[in-house]
């Protein structure tokens, strides 16, 4: 059964008034369950998009116990649409930079593939944003999620009433799906990160643009879904240059000089909240699945690389999100 808006902002009320933050949003609907005894996230410094990012990316990849000897590894950033002067996208540099780590890590092939939620022309938004020429460039092959080939899908949750999706075949032809997200605050959801991010897997051919039939369900309940369905192996997280204020679209560009990697992708949501100044327990969807999906709590994570540090000032939200500052 989902909840409404009006619920959700009630429930944020009640934290921000209460002195706990424990307060369940949903009532627990997964069939499976998939936390580790213990996460690994990096935080890597990352000035630019410059070419030196190859080396940075390669060796924070090497912190993590990854096999991809052999196999199809699928890049999934966030391609959105493409708007001058935004930090909206995963970047393309970013990317290609994973696309060359995994394959020196032995994969067999690196796919990239999304679709886009608001630009239906997905062709004008690989030209514009440069990835495009950079993926040609590099022999990446790219994969319209929107229009690929579908296979009817029996959600492993039911936060929403949508029991099946049907979902493209290059998800299920990867063996190992990385979430790229670009690091931004939302102003349905709070934030967008790798969980968020997974709605490009979604194909607007069928479900419309912006995936109408997951807002309808409820945005939240609906990440659950998706997420609980399809697995996120690995997060690759774009926060160079992150988004703060009315994102994921009209927000502002706020430079962070990061990118975070995990093995888990709640542990990975957790942390970026924090580095954006929130607290991630009070972010709904980031709380639940953090009972079958992955880790929230710093004691279950072991930090790698550079040290967690809460920004001064936390990223700007619209209103109905500011329960979700830590300060």
């Amino acid at each position: 059964m989902a909840i409404t808006r009006q619920e959700l902002l009630v429930g944020g009320a009640a934290i921000v008034a209460g002195a706990s933050v424990t307060t369940p949003f949903f009532r627990p609907r997964y069939r499976i369950k998939r936390c580790p005894a213990r996460s690994r996230v990096a935080i890597l410094h990352v000035e630019d998009y410059s070419r030196p990012i190859d080396e940075l990316l390669f060796s924070g990849l090497r912190l993590f116990c990854i096999n991809v000897q052999g196999k199809t590894v699928l890049l999934k950033p966030n391609l959105v649409d493409y708007i001058p002067g935004t930090a909206l996208n995963t970047h393309h540099q970013l990317v290609v930079a994973a696309a060359e780590a995994f394959r020196h890590l032995g994969a067999r092939n690196v796919v990239v593939g999304e679709g886009p939620g608001h630009q239906r022309d997905t062709q004008l938004v690989l030209s514009d944003s440069g990835y495009e020429g950079e993926l040609k460039l590099h022999k990446i092959p790219f994969v319209d999620l929107n229009r690929d080939e579908l296979t009817r899908t029996r959600l492993a949750a039911s936060y929403t009433d949508l029991q099946y999706l049907w979902l493209p075949r290059t998800i299920f032809q990867a063996d190992f799906i990385v979430s790229m997200p670009k690091v931004k605050t939302h102003h349905w959801s709070g934030v967008t990160l790798s969980m968020k991010n997974m709605f490009g897997v979604v194909p607007g051919n069928k479900y419309g643009w912006p995936k109408n039939i997951l807002h309808w369900s409820g945005i939240q309940h609906s990440i659950l879904d998706v997420c609980a369905t399809v697995p996120i192996h690995f997060v690759i997280a774009d926060a160079v240059m992150a988004m703060e204020g009315n994102g994921p679209l009209n927000g502002s560009p706020r430079p962070l000089c990061t990118v975070v990697l995990a093995d888990d992708p709640v542990a990975a949501d957790a942390t970026c909240a924090r580095v954006m100044g929130f607290e991630p327990d009070r972010i709904a969807h980031i709380h639940e699945a953090s009972h079958f999906l992955g880790n929230s709590s710093p004691a279950l994570i072991d930090q790698a690389a550079e040290a967690l540090r809460v920004p001064e000032v936390p990223f700007q939200v619209v209103p109905e999100f500011r329960h979700i500052c830590a300060i």
